[in-house]
């Protein structure tokens, strides 16, 4: 007796095979579809916890090496970096540098802490030459670790080696050597008033002066002439 078929012409048997077919297929796209979501998900957050100037950093990273790679390439070649760097520029951005270049003092002044501690930190890494192979090793063998965020424990992960630490020894010590040739000792007034209990207050209360004693000049003078009230 033969098997009933459909009006298809296809057996029972063969529309239910078709059926599990498509079926299955259809969990394997369910499961494809959850794991990138899971994945998608697991970047999105990584992406939230890296630092706020993560962005910036790994842009200055890559762009430290695209231009060690384009000097590299330009004295194999016999060439002037520079002056190929300056060919390949636009005139405004040309001019803009040459008077960044000529400007003898490029610090601006205090402005907040930040800011300061900043321009201190650009200062200490012109003498930086990195060690692009190093750079490269290093980043292959810590993969996302290598530029860490808040959840990375960077202890083991890098070994300071003697040399390193020597130079960053001997940089803090020339440092120090420059805040104590410029850290002078000011000489005393002896007709200044006397509004400090010690000689830290009195180079705050200097501060104070030096960035709001103009606004608070009336106000500090009807308080010594007794009129404030």
């Amino acid at each position: 007796m033969s098997e009933p078929t459909t009006s298809g012409g296809k057996t029972l048997e063969e529309r239910r095979a078709e059926r599990m077919k498509k079926l299955k297929e259809l969990h394997l796209k369910r499961n494809e579809a959850r794991t990138q979501n899971h994945k998608a998900v697991v970047e999105e957050d990584k992406r939230n916890n890296l630092p706020k100037n993560w962005e910036s950093r790994k842009r200055q990273a890559d762009w430290i090496l695209q231009d060690e790679a384009a000097r590299n390439d330009a004295e194999e070649k016999g060439l002037d970096y520079d002056r190929v760097k300056l060919l390949n520029t636009e005139a405004l951005e040309a001019e803009r540098l040459l008077r960044k270049q000529k400007k003898k003092n490029p610090d601006p002044g205090f402005s907040d802490y930040e800011q300061a501690t900043f321009r201190q930190y650009n200062r200490n890494i012109k003498g930086i030459k990195p060690n692009m192979e190093s750079y490269e090793d290093a980043k292959e063998k810590l993969g996302a670790a290598f530029y860490g965020d808040r959840n990375t424990i960077l202890h083991g992960l890098h070994e300071d080696k003697k040399d390193a630490v020597d130079k960053m020894v001997d940089d803090l010590e020339k440092q120090i050597a420059r805040r104590n040739k410029y850290s002078r000792r000011r000489t005393h007034n002896d007709d200044a008033d006397i509004d400090y209990i010690n000689e830290r207050n009195a180079k705050f209360n200097q501060k104070l002066e030096r960035f709001y004693g103009e606004h608070t000049r009336e106000t500090k003078l009807n308080l010594e002439r007794g009129t404030a009230i």
